[in-house]
């Protein structure tokens, strides 16, 4: 077949079948656009779901009269002022926006700079553009676009629902504006306001999370533990919200790399690692993270529409985020979800149900029981787990057992702690805690499960990983590259307690394994590992694998539900929990302890109004 150069509209459409997906691909590049400009405010207004016509319209610098021509040509771009495709500082770079979308719709741009007398204005109708005209404007920029894709109609027949398309749109703009507090925002659809975020006042951190509360909610701003950590020359920074303000969903994971949202799978990754003993595998943290990397430590031009980015080193942009994450959980120490105790309040307002609730509404009718006298402390049975060297005893962080007498007069006031003072215990398995102004119940199985665990991590950090040697070594077979990149982390796997060699031509033997694993599947779990480091560069796989095993040993070991406890135990255990990073929920995410205020507990009897 003879070669042809395509002509420049079919290059404009087979650019925007790369760029413009959908009506929000479209209000993505605009708003984008305005925010390279120094926009303050940004007004984005769609019709039919934006199918019938968008207008973004801003107060950035504008254009000339020669820029607004250049504008809607290819790969014209004011925002890479040199040749280097790694020095890239702002959102947009390409310079195929603009001619991308004037190719399939009807294209209308009227702008005007600081330097103009009048603005001037541009249409282009499927990639032919009419002459330049002058035009009422004050500074900034207006673009209109109707009738999206109707160079293209076939494209319309890929749009889903005018909710759906509504909906895209929306969190395009709301991520953006979560990234830039600097800037005030508003989305209309018909004549309905669906975003209203004006500019935040204070220093960046302030900026943003008064931002974010507008937009996430107070619920955010109250369960939100602040980020900062530097490493070398990247900056992260942002919110992680407690364990036990979760979702089903990932959808309130929010990531920023340089101001630009992205759904990255190594950062998704690191989000999962980090809280991978503090929640359940079927819930999802709330977070939004900022990573600020220079610009040569980053390729943002791995996708046209630039929705994924690549790092130089992966590894350490992985090992910050999960340090991070991990030191704002264990500062949090034993807090807990504000929204926890409103489930509880919710729970006891009659007439309220859950999807699993068995009833709309209810009545109390049962006689209430006699009190026959307090119930007898008694001596709680001793729990140990042993496995090899390493030998774990719960009890040991408990007080002494409780005496059946009444306590020394000397005892400090416990409601004055944060947890309060043990008053008794529901159904041997709920602690009941007084406090200053309210009173607090608690797992007692979850609460000591989390004990255990932290102690049990202390105690490997402090002594290290016991191994066993195998009988008989094994040697896994991998490609060359793959094997090359497992042996270049020979030691931090030796540190975990695997200890691996070169056997040659892209194999390796494995002499020794951690003890706590018992037995495993030794080939399956070096593949692993070996494809983890490949993707990510870390060996965060197995240690994953180990503070797994470890929640599985602390539920095992800890005190149980139906154990009876005295009210020094009890005491103890909320001492502990006081102390002990995490310990707000269990190793599954669920809440150790539920709080209600005094104030909370009024108006349930009607005594505050």
């Amino acid at each position: 077949m003879t070669i042809r150069i395509l002509p420049s509209t079919l290059v404009n459409r087979i650019a925007a079948g790369e760029v413009i997906e959908r009506p929000a691909s479209v209000i993505k590049e605009l708003v984008e656009n305005a925010i390279d400009a120094g926009a303050t405010r940004i007004d984005v207004t769609l019709e039919q779901a934006g199918k019938n016509r968008i207008v973004v319209q801003d107060n950035g610098k504008g254009m000339s009269r020669d820029e607004l021509s250049l504008s809607v040509q290819r790969h014209a771009t004011s925002k890479l002022p040199g040749d280097d495709l790694l020095d890239i500082r702002f959102l947009g770079f390409r310079g195929e926006a603009l001619p991308s979308i004037a190719s399939i719709s009807r294209l209308h741009i009227t702008s005007r700079n600081a330097q103009s007398e009048n603005a001037w204005s541009l249409r282009v109708e499927g990639g032919d553009a009419f002459a330049i005209e002058p035009a009422v404007l004050t500074q900034g920029t207006r673009v209109e676009v109707r009738d999206v894709f109707y160079a293209t109609p076939a494209r319309l027949k890929f749009l889903k629902s005018d909710r759906t398309e509504i909906s895209q749109a929306l969190d395009i703009v709301t991520r953006l504006s979560m990234a830039h507090p600097e800037v005030g925002f508003t989305l209309t659809s018909d004549g309905r306001r669906m975003l209203n975020a004006d500019v935040t006042q204070g220093n960046l951190v302030e900026a943003r999370l008064a931002r974010l509360g507008s937009i996430m909610g107070k619920e955010f701003v109250a369960n939100a533990l602040a980020l900062h950590k530097q490493r070398d020359t990247i900056i992260l920074t942002g919110f992680a919200g407690l364990p036990t303000f979760n979702r089903g969903t990932s959808s309130e994971q929010y990531l920023f790399v340089n101001q630009r949202p992205v759904r990255d799978k190594l950062l998704l990754g690191a989000i999962r690692g980090a809280y991978q003993d503090v929640l359940a595998h079927d819930r999802h943290a709330v977070v939004v993270l900022f990573l600020d990397v220079p610009p040569e430590e980053v390729d943002v031009n791995v996708h046209p529409a630039k929705a994924e980015v690549r790092f130089r080193d992966s590894s350490l942009i992985r090992g910050l985020m999960v340090g991070a994450i991990k030191h704002a959980l264990s500062d949090a120490g034993f807090r807990a979800s504000t929204s926890v105790g409103g489930d509880a309040l919710r729970a006891f307002t009659p007439n309220y149900s859950t999807p699993n609730s068995f009833a709309q509404s209810y009545a109390w009718q049962a006689p209430l029981p006699q009190i026959s006298g307090a119930p007898q402390l008694r001596e709680a049975p001793s729990y140990a787990y042993e496995h090899d060297t390493l030998t774990l005893l719960p009890d040991t962080m408990l007080a002494p057992q409780a005496r059946a007498h009444d306590e020394p007069a000397n005892e400090p006031d416990y409601t004055l702690y944060p947890l309060g003072a043990a008053r008794a215990q529901l159904h041997q398995t709920y602690i009941v805690a007084e406090t200053v102004d309210g009173f607090i119940m608690v797992d007692q199985h979850a609460a000591h499960e989390r004990l255990v665990y932290e102690n049990m991590k202390t105690g490997l950090a402090e002594r290290g990983i016991a191994r066993q040697k195998l009988l008989i070594p094994e040697v896994v077979a991998l490609d060359e590259a793959l094997a090359e990149c497992l042996l270049a982390h020979q030691q931090e796997l030796s540190e975990l307690g695997l200890m691996i060699e070169s056997f040659g031509g892209g194999t390796v033997i494995v002499r020794e394994t951690p003890a706590m694993l018992g037995e495993v599947d030794i080939v399956a779990m070096v593949q692993e590992l070996a494809d983890n480091i490949r993707e990510f560069g870390t060996v965060m796989a197995l240690k994953e694998r180990i503070e797994e095993l470890c929640g599985t040993l602390a539920c095992h070991g800890s005190v149980r539900a139906g154990r009876q406890l005295g009210i020094a135990e009890m005491n103890a255990l909320l001492r502990q929990m006081e102390q002990t990073p995490s310990s707000g929920q269990c190793n599954h995410g669920r809440p150790t302890y539920i709080e209600l205020k005094r104030k909370d507990i009024e108006k349930l009897f009607g005594r505050r109004g």
